[in-house]
């Protein structure tokens, strides 16, 4: 049965990690699955890492750059080179491709992230795969995905995918780094993703020389993906054909379970999509109705106000330690929560001067963590 795959290789898969070059025979081998998984009905997006790799070997560099501007100059300059190469070789099996860079503004405004949507859906529609990347040239800091873990769950969680494959440098999650830890002992089935600690992992963020994610940002990629009902795989980039055999049935890599009640495409926007303008800190009788019950915030729960943002911006939701329970779009700006926060509903209009919203977030538009 055909089914929408997003596949993700990081740059520790398709560089050589010694002289940062490319790896050609497993770029190969990629292209070569994706357009047989094509060829077999799927629909198939592809989030390739590397162009920051690729073009400090085009330019000689023997670091990868530590500040934003270099960073950015790089990427304009590998990011062609490394669409060329997928473009050579896709053509070679007559599978048409598209590129498509995205920011993280690209998924913030709702009308913008309903438009990528469409986009990608009219694309695969087509018959073609779109190779995304994060936006390097353009993105600014606080509008960076900051991996590209993140990026292809969120683009998972976009288009609404049956399966996310993380390609890495490992064959699979390991309860500590393989590399570093001789006796550490592989994990080949996750029925949920609570936390890290449910886990009983050992997450080192080292990653590799080029590439910015170690496994840390994979699970939380996961954590992303299967809250939307999306089964997610860790598994080795060196032999993409692995695919093949997960969709078989075969326990290959690491296998994360979907959530079986997935969360709506409207909350996985605000949860992910959004980038969380404040905080706000909750009394422990809010943290209960949040969490327990499923109700609204009112401003009677709130103790503390952080970080300036208008109504409608997306907010944290804090316990009274700092711990984020939930995120939402709140009705108030933060000049007004700081004038009624602890206060009861049928207070506000006097403290205001005028009628606000009942709830400071509203049950609809309030996702938990």
């Amino acid at each position: 049965m055909p089914q929408t795959l997003v596949i993700k290789i990081g740059t520790s898969s398709l560089t050589h990690s010694e002289t940062g070059f490319l790896a050609l025979a497993t770029i190969a081998q990629l292209v070569e699955t994706l357009s047989q998984l094509r060829r077999q009905g799927h629909q198939v997006i592809l989030v390739s890492s590397g162009a920051v790799g690729v073009g400090c070997a085009r330019l000689g560099l023997t670091e990868r750059p530590r500040t934003i501007s270099m960073k950015q100059a790089v990427a304009a300059v590998g990011q062609g080179r490394l669409m060329r190469v997928y473009d050579d070789l896709f053509s070679s099996l007559q599978q048409p491709i598209a590129q498509v860079l995205l920011t993280r503004s690209d998924l913030v405004q709702r009308s913008r992230y309903v438009n990528a949507y469409r986009t990608f859906r009219q694309l695969l529609k087509l018959g073609v795969i779109p190779i995304v990347n994060e936006n390097d040239t353009l993105a600014v800091d606080e509008l960076k995905f900051g991996d590209n873990d993140t990026l292809s769950a969120m683009v998972a969680s976009l288009v609404e995918a049956d399966w996310l494959f993380l390609l890495t440098d490992v064959d699979r999650l390991y309860s500590a780094d393989p590399r570093y830890y001789p006796n550490a002992e592989p994990i080949v089935h996750v029925d949920r993703i609570d936390s890290l600690n449910a886990l009983n992992v050992e997450v080192g963020d080292r990653g590799t020389t080029w590439g910015t994610g170690g496994m840390m940002t994979k699970i939380a990629a996961a954590r992303i993906a299967t809250t939307a009902g999306i089964r997610t795989v860790i598994t080795e980039g060196r032999s993409p054909q692995n695919i093949f055999k997960v969709l078989k049935g075969e326990q290959v890599g690491t296998q994360f379970a979907p959530q079986p009640q997935p969360v709506n495409a409207r909350k996985r926007w605000i949860a992910h999509g959004l980038v969380p303008a404040g905080k706000l800190y909750l009394d422990h009788g809010a943290v209960n109705a949040i969490r327990q019950a499923g109700k609204s915030l009112l401003a009677a729960g709130i103790t503390e106000v952080e970080g300036e943002f208008q109504s409608q911006d997306a907010v944290q939701l804090c316990d009274p330690v700092g711990q984020e329970i939930a995120r939402g779009l709140v009705n108030y700006n933060s000049t007004e929560l700081q004038k009624i926060l602890g206060c009861h509903s049928d207070e506000i209009p006097h403290i205001l001067g005028y009628a606000g919203a009942e709830t400071v977030v509203h049950r609809d538009n309030l996702v938990l963590s």
